[in-house]
């Protein structure tokens, strides 16, 4: 059996090593270089369900050893602090390991250290006879310039987003659900040491704003503002003196601030493919779903997708039972709505107050006061938060 694995993001990768450490011929296809996917800017939140799966993989020594452990985050609103320990509540944390990092240790793992096969900087990928026995996909090759051609029995379409392998699903087979926030956030990236211990969400008139460590040295900072803005329209100046505003509370630690090396306007929305799957191309990560990183659920739910799918393609290989095949896309979107409706609830808590709406503010209060005020819905925010009451991975484990 082969499988090609287009995109080496934590989803192809995850996929590529649990093939290779099964014996399963596996082809990974990047357009990117790998300089540029080890250093491109990522989210860094993982849930310890999916930090234990990888743990048991031996995919984690690394993430381990240089990650942070998070469990709490801090709510700012009306110049009070508010901490929320779900640790606490739900026995489970976040490590923060930003993306990079993992690609790096993903890529190393498959093919520095078990040899496998993954071809950089191809070109006009493209995928062929899916609905068969024997699909395939060629490129052209970036050195040569000829085009290459795979014959393969399934392709893990992990591509993401903008990728060619959700294009290849026929528009009749499948339905694309998408919701638009009618929001922007201006990501940040600055080189400053952290202002705080944890997570801090700013709930603030002018807007959104939210801090997150990323490591000793750098912190990710967001700012809510008008969706499609110029990050032209945010000078360094200005930047500082939003997240200064927003994110003033008393007894707060004054910001550290530095240069500020990142500037995008994310556009907030999700969409979920349904099915996952057509023939013999399965999605993963953000090829069949988007989460806007309201909640931090995007690489997470990448992993998720990716554990699933590795072991259904190696129980094919070996056993000839294609069960986990063709429950795949089953499998994941419980999942994946559940996350999609709690990153929607949490979006309007988290702009309720700067809607400009005085009702979706009454009520994005209400609901964060319930939250910081009633031990079960305490309970019920921390599982949500953290994931803990999906951690139905096919597999071994858990948490």
């Amino acid at each position: 059996m082969t499988v090609v694995v287009v995109g080496a993001g934590p989803a192809g990768l995850t996929v590529a090593n649990i093939l290779r450490a099964a014996s399963v011929d596996c082809v990974v296809l990047e357009t990117e270089s790998r300089e540029f996917i080890e250093q491109r800017p990522r989210a860094g939140f993982l849930e310890e369900w999916a930090v234990r799966a990888l743990e048991e993989r031996g995919l984690a020594d690394r993430l381990l050893e240089h990650a942070t452990a998070h469990g709490e985050c801090e709510f700012r609103s009306a110049g009070e602090r508010h901490r929320f320990r779900y640790a606490e509540l739900s026995g489970h944390r976040h490590f923060v390991y930003p993306q990079p990092l993992l690609v790096t240790d993903l890529v190393r793992s498959y093919a520095d250290v078990a040899g496998g096969d993954i071809r950089f900087g191809v070109r006009d990928v493209e995928l062929h006879g899916l609905d068969t026995d024997r699909p395939s996909a060629s490129y052209t090759d970036p050195a040569t310039g000829e085009r290459v051609r795979i014959e393969c029995d399934a392709v893990a379409g992990c591509d993401g987003a903008r990728g060619v392998t959700r294009a290849c699903l026929p528009d009749e087979q499948v339905t694309v659900a998408r919701h638009d926030y009618g929001i922007g956030w201006l990501a940040l990236l600055a080189e400053a040491p952290p202002s705080s211990d944890c997570v801090v969400f700013g709930l603030h008139p002018r807007g959104f704003a939210a801090h997150m460590a990323r490591s000793p040295e750098i912190t990710r900072y967001y700012l809510e503002c008008p969706p499609g803005d110029d990050p032209v329209n945010w000078p360094d100046e200005r930047v500082w003196t939003e997240l200064h505003a927003r994110l003033a509370a008393d007894g707060a630690r004054p910001l550290t601030e530095g240069r500020i090396v990142e500037k995008r306007v994310l556009d907030m929305h999700n969409y979920v493919v349904e099915p996952m799957s057509y023939g013999r191309l399965h999605l993963a990560g953000d090829a069949a779903h988007l989460a806007a990183p309201i909640a931090a659920k995007g690489m997470n739910l990448a992993l998720h997708d990716a554990l699933l799918l590795g072991d259904g393609l190696v129980a094919y290989d070996k056993e000839g039972d294609d069960s986990g095949l063709r429950g795949y896309s089953a499998a994941c979107l419980p999942r994946v709505w559940q996350y999609q409706e709690f990153s929607q609830w949490f979006a309007d808590v988290l702009h309720g107050t700067s809607s400009g709406d005085p009702f979706k503010a009454g009520t994005a209060g209400a609901r964060l006061r319930r939250v910081l005020g009633s031990r079960a819905a305490a309970a019920a925010f921390a599982e949500l938060y953290i994931g803990r009451e999906a951690d139905n991975w096919a597999g071994s484990g858990g948490s």
